[in-house]
């Protein structure tokens, strides 16, 4: 397995806990023991020690397995997902365009025949050596079923798809074309992979971290609101198509599906290549890093900002304006910007700010005032989400019970009943409604 790993040229540079960089040195060192014709007490403490490496590995496996959900064959699986994961020239051009003539395909074929052979790799001969079966266990694996919260869903079904592909493949030509279509349909890496990230600096480089598990939520979902979905959908739409498309800011009352919106929006296009990063208002200054991270990329990104608003002493807004318009660098056209709020114009206004009368260091406060207003005109379309009428609210109530299966002796009980929870919990939103479906759902036997 050593001099297969060691061969390979376009996918060369793996990750520091690779586990087949760690596995071919187990085999490398497992080949050196059979060489040797000595059989004391240092081979012994060696074989032992091999054991060991091997099942520490073998639990690594089965954790990655857990997390993105993998079954049957996880050898197998995790070279897929290894394939699937590596970002280099190759796979990267691959993505934007796919598969193309070039001298660089003849290495990628070798390199794809290496991954071949990895993929029927006999490993009787190291079990039968050391006496395990941990390599046969792994081979017919029967995952337990889990809910699919509890695993990154997006990952599994794609990697597993790979896997089985080129697990049937014939020969690497065969297999050139099973990962270059996959690189072209879904993409490479993190960013190909999953569906939303978050930003961390927790070991001092800017990272794009995956989030895992996002909410399977789609706009029918959210009842009523029609127009102002039609308005998110025909942008978003756009946008994924390459057209002209606008920055959107969601405003509106509490609990009535902003937030809900917009991930909905993601789980709406994320085939067409639509994916989302989560930033937080601490985070406004990594703005412009973060966007050089993911302009030259084959898919389309929104930044999102939830819940997004200012006091009068904070001056994050800046960084924001700066970087939706008005900056040297052009943002690129395959980033957008979507932000949530409960405040029409972001920024918190006084009667002061109102007023030119009152100096207290602003001689004119009028063109303070317009400067945080500004920030609203970046972006091109607003969309309201004010409370639902009573009746309204009803509707919704009724709608969410009639998903949910909950009975009712009549529509005129289920009223009263939701009349009497929104008066006590947060008044008129659709949000109350779904917390009143969710109390009678939790009341059910």
């Amino acid at each position: 397995m050593y001099r297969f790993v060691s061969k390979l040229s376009v996918y060369k540079n793996f990750e520091e806990d690779n586990l087949l960089v760690k596995l071919s040195e187990i085999i490398l060192d497992y080949d050196c023991l059979k060489e040797s014709e000595k059989d004391n007490d240092k081979d012994w403490m060696t074989r032992t020690n091999l054991v060991s490496r091997i099942y520490t590995l073998i639990n690594e496996l089965l954790d990655i397995a857990t997390i993105y959900g993998f079954d049957q064959n996880l050898w197998q699986n995790y070279l897929a997902y290894t394939l699937a994961s590596m970002e280099n020239p190759f796979t990267i051009t691959c993505e934007k365009v796919g598969a193309r003539e070039g001298t660089v395909n003849r290495f990628a074929k070798a390199d794809f025949k290496i991954f071949l052979d990895l993929f029927h790799y006999d490993f009787t001969s190291i079990e039968h050596e050391l006496g395990i079966d941990c390599f046969s266990i792994i081979s017919d694996y029967k995952a337990i079923e889990k809910n699919k919260g509890k695993y990154n869903k997006s990952v599994s079904e794609k990697v597993r798809i790979l896997s089985t592909k080129i697990a049937s493949a014939k020969d690497e030509d065969e297999v050139f074309t099973i990962v270059t279509d996959f690189y072209k349909v879904y993409g490479v890496g993190k960013l190909g992979l999953n569906k939303a990230f978050r930003l961390s600096r927790e070991r001092g480089k800017l990272e794009l971290l995956p989030i895992t598990n996002t909410l399977e939520v789609r706009l029918s979902d959210l009842i009523g609101y029609e127009l102002q979905k039609k308005k998110l959908i025909d942008n978003t739409r756009a946008f994924v198509e390459g057209k002209k498309a606008n920055n959107v800011l969601l405003f509106g009352d509490s609990g009535t599906g902003k937030s809900t919106s917009v991930k909905a929006i993601l789980n709406e296009y994320y085939d067409k290549g639509l994916r989302m990063i989560e930033i937080y208002k601490h985070q406004f200054e990594d703005l412009s890093a973060v966007i050089s991270l993911i302009k030259n990329r084959n898919y389309k990104f929104v930044i999102y900002m939830d819940d997004l608003s200012f006091e009068e002493f904070e001056i994050e807004y800046k960084y924001l304006k700066a970087v939706i318009e008005g900056g040297l660098e052009n943002k690129p056209d395959n980033v957008l910007i979507y932000a949530t709020s409960n405040r029409r114009h972001l920024i918190r206004e006084t009667w002061n700010d109102r007023s030119d009368m009152e100096t207290d260091g602003d001689i004119h406060r009028s063109d303070t005032m317009e400067e945080k207003l500004s920030l609203v005109e970046r972006f091109g379309i607003t969309i309201n989400f004010s409370s639902p009428s009573h009746k309204e609210y009803l509707e919704i109530v009724k709608q969410l019970a009639l998903r949910q299966g909950i009975d009712f002796a009549s529509e005129e009980e289920l009223y009263t009943e939701a009349r009497k929870w929104e008066l006590y919990h947060g008044g008129l939103s659709g949000r109350t409604a779904q917390q009143f479906i969710n109390y009678l759902a939790g009341k059910i036997d």
